[in-house]
């Protein structure tokens, strides 16, 4: 996996950098390479909130169709839902009916169901987002964390009224942002997909790892041994994130989960 922060700037400009789509094309290529030695007959490209808020993704779109011969497909924030729910729930044995939140870079999915989804929203509240919003200091100030809390508590109530999050047994946590924090509060000496898949993190960790992360300086959060160095700077957000979500839907737990969009692109092309 390869983090291109495709997303960098996006909520402040309305548009994508040029080096953020160059990062995505030197991805993309490698991509493409693989693509080409597995002999893979379908490929099935999806671009997300970044793209869906970019005034020049049809420059994004050029690249791709250049670079991997196919056309990205910008879904919207209700299929980006479906896709992470579906993703998330194969395999899960824990009590339904699940809140399902995947907290990504500019939005965060909320999808509840049992087998299917019942209800869902994506809402503007990413890791990068937040991060580019409010947190500028580094570490950040008190007054900045006051901020973006403000805006995500908001934020996850206007969701939560939306699909009803609160009636479900269960929270599954999706992304690097939610994959690290449980990473970190297991204590791995590097990062184990194994052991963080299906972990059950509990609020009290997640609070922990949310106020030590936001005191850090970034050049501290590479420290930890968990720590994707694309992910450094904007991890404290994604943390606020969940620890948010996790108080405004009364929950005790999160459980994690490896299984996420990309597993449900994956399991539609093969449907």
């Amino acid at each position: 996996m390869e983090i291109v922060r495709l997303g960098q700037g996006v909520d402040r400009t309305g548009r994508l950098a040029p080096e953020a789509i160059e990062r995505t094309r030197v991805a993309l290529g490698s991509y493409a390479a693989e693509v080409r030695s597995l002999g893979a007959e379908r490929v099935r490209m999806c671009a997300t909130s970044a793209t869906r808020d970019a005034a020049n993704a049809g420059d994004f779109r050029a690249m791709v169709v250049d670079t991997l011969g196919v056309e990205p497909e910008v879904v919207t924030g209700d299929e980006e839902a479906r896709l992470s729910f579906t993703g998330a729930v194969r395999g899960l044995t824990a009590e339904p009916p699940y809140l399902v939140v995947d907290v990504g870079g500019g939005s965060t999915e909320f999808v509840v169901g049992t087998s299917t989804v019942e209800g869902a929203i994506s809402v503007d509240i990413g890791c990068v987002r937040m991060t580019e919003r409010y947190l500028h200091s580094d570490p950040p100030t008190p007054a900045e964390i006051a901020a973006a809390t403000e805006d995500i508590t908001a934020t996850v109530d206007r969701a939560l009224s939306a699909v009803p999050g609160r009636e479900a047994n269960t929270l599954v946590g999706l992304a690097g942002s939610v994959t690290t924090v449980a990473a970190i509060a297991l204590g791995l000496p590097k990062y184990q997909p194994e052991r963080t898949h299906h972990a059950r993190i509990s609020y009290d960790e997640v609070a922990k790892v949310t106020s030590d992360l936001l005191a850090m300086p970034t050049a501290r959060r590479l420290e930890i041994p968990v720590m994707h160095p694309g992910r450094a700077d904007v991890i404290g957000a994604g943390a606020l994130v969940l620890r948010v979500i996790m108080e405004r839907a009364a929950m005790p737990a999160v459980v994690a989960s490896e299984h996420d969009i990309l597993d449900g692109i994956a399991w539609s092309v093969n449907s």
